[in-house]
């Protein structure tokens, strides 16, 4: 038995974890669900009761539908891919590896439901979920900029902030953050990956969500890992570094 108030999160001991977990548990909409991530996961920082959740939220996962477990799911994911934890003293990969790798195939079962045929967001959520499973850094957090269809990079020659936009305002760099309202903001067209060049992780991501129904997503992954350019000094470079120098460890 898990002695909750020997644990702590966000806002103290951990003993109202075990009511929180109750509640959640009867409903994937249930209010406590906030309550929960405010407290084990809070802005990204994790605390020693947020490992112990693990089990339960495995639990849950196994125990409800495909289209009903994101919130368990999205929520163990978020707590493994952070790097923001200061009272670690253990590593969840090894101390929970059973309920690890059962997360990793029911976030599977649940990537490949028909259900998110129609919900893109979503299925961006729960890709990321798996990655944060696989141990992988950097793109198990940052891989729904593709929701925000932006990632804000530093300029590798000239430190300029650019923002890196592919979606609906197009497909170009710029160092306007209003480049959505003004039409005098710079914009430099993206440069986007030949879907047959790409390797590693982005053919991987690419060929996964096109094998799930999800074109626009892979699209989308071909300006993520092309090249941009700075829109203050015309330096090109890889879109996919810049995200990993800024918030790789």
């Amino acid at each position: 038995m898990t002695d909750w108030s020997r644990l702590h999160h966000a806002y103290g001991t951990a003993e109202d974890i075990p009511s929180l977990l109750h509640r959640a548990g009867s409903n994937p909409q249930d209010s406590s669900w906030d309550e929960l991530w405010s407290r084990l996961c809070h802005q990204g920082t994790v605390y020693s009761a947020s490992y112990a959740v693990l089990p339960a939220l495995t639990e849950m996962a196994r125990r409800w539908a495909p289209p009903d477990r994101q919130a368990p799911l999205c929520l163990a994911g978020s707590i493994m891919a952070s790097t923001d934890q200061p009272y670690r003293d253990e590593d969840p990969q090894v101390t929970y590896a059973s309920e690890v790798s059962e997360l990793a195939q029911l976030t599977e079962d649940a990537l490949r439901h028909p259900g998110l045929a129609d919900d893109p967001t979503s299925y961006v959520y729960l890709l990321s979920t798996l990655l944060s499973f696989q141990g992988v850094e950097v793109w198990s957090e940052q891989l729904d900029g593709l929701n925000d269809e932006e990632y804000e990079v530093p300029c590798p020659a000239c430190g300029s902030e650019n923002f890196v936009a592919f979606g609906e305002h197009g497909f170009f760099s710029t160092t306007n953050s209003m480049y959505m309202r003004s039409s005098e903001a710079r914009k430099v067209p993206l440069h986007p990956q030949a879907p047959s060049s790409l390797e590693g992780l982005a053919q991987r991501l690419h060929a996964r969500a096109l094998a799930d129904g999800h074109p626009g997503i892979a699209h989308k992954l071909t300006y993520v890992f092309g090249t941009a350019q700075c829109a203050d000094c015309d330096e090109v470079f890889s879109v996919e570094e810049a995200i990993v120098t800024r918030w790789g460890s």
